[in-house]
């Protein structure tokens, strides 16, 4: 019986992480360019009652007894495939179409970020600063690349410029003050990861490298690289249908490793009562 229990411990311990994943999910719904979690288990240690025996002159063989002692997380994983494209009409507004995360930093203008200094994002609700530099809502500059030097650039748009532009291969350009012909910004750059469900979450829609992930790859939008689209932003990639359903299953799950324990405390008690 206290073997039931333990194993049923283990039970509602980890059927109480899947909900905490479900419900971070669904409290994330309609949070830009969030990327859903899932958890799943795996069974733990075996208690061995005997081992397996092959077949011989007089016998058919055995097959090993084993009894399960409950359940542990095997993992959290990152769902990362696109969220809804949603039309806003804001020129700062940009979505990735494909794969490929916006490149955002801290730093002090001109000077380039510090090395590891650059975090990863795919909410491209983007604006600018007093400064006309491109930023998130948060104030973390979004990196741009010169690709014929390869070298990293912020995006700045002077101020007094109109009709602001995000082309698909990633070029910020406008109009001057002063009218004329359109000019070229910057161009905005993405990164891909060797392994990128090894990257690790960070507050405000932000995920940092881990050794897990490898290195980033930056690239210019279009080719292998997703294009980006202007006047849009992506969507959190949440499946209400699927998040409800995990909700159900992990709350059913948890009932159920309750019952194992009122039952094993049921038996125990009759097995206390015997004496009476």
């Amino acid at each position: 019986m206290i073997r039931a229990m333990y194993s049923a411990i283990s039970g509602l311990k980890q059927h109480q992480v899947m909900l905490d994943v479900t419900a971070n999910n669904l409290a994330n719904v309609n949070t830009i360019g969030y990327k859903a979690s899932r958890a799943t288990f795996k069974d733990q240690l075996q208690q061995n009652y005997s081992g397996g025996a092959a077949s011989g002159a007089t016998s058919g063989g055995q097959n090993p007894q084993q009894v399960g002692l409950g359940v542990s997380l095997s993992s959290v994983d990152n769902l990362l495939s696109s969220g809804n494209l949603q039309n806003t009409g804001n020129p700062l507004d940009v979505a990735i179409s494909g794969e490929g995360w916006f490149r955002v930093a801290t730093g002090t203008p001109p000077a380039l970020p510090a090395a590891g200094n650059t975090e990863y994002t795919r909410a491209g609700n983007f604006t600018r600063n007093d400064q006309g530099y491109m930023v998130t809502s948060e104030g973390y500059y979004v990196m741009g690349r010169d690709f014929a030097t390869n070298t990293d650039q912020y995006i700045q748009i002077p101020s007094g410029a109109t009709a602001t532009a995000v082309a698909t291969d990633g070029t910020v350009s406008f109009i001057p003050a002063g009218g004329g012909a359109r000019q070229t910004a910057s161009t905005i750059s993405l990164a891909k990861f060797p392994n990128e469900n090894g990257l690790v979450r960070a507050s405000g829609n932000r995920w940092q490298v881990d050794p897990s992930s490898g290195a980033e790859v930056v690239g210019q939008p279009g080719g292998t690289y997703g294009n980006t689209v202007g006047g849009t932003v992506e969507m959190s990639n949440v499946d209400l249908a699927s998040e409800f359903t995990a909700m159900i299953v992990a709350q059913r799950g948890f009932q159920a490793n309750s019952r194992v324990i009122s039952t094993s405390d049921e038996i125990l008690q009759d097995l206390v009562n015997l004496k009476h």
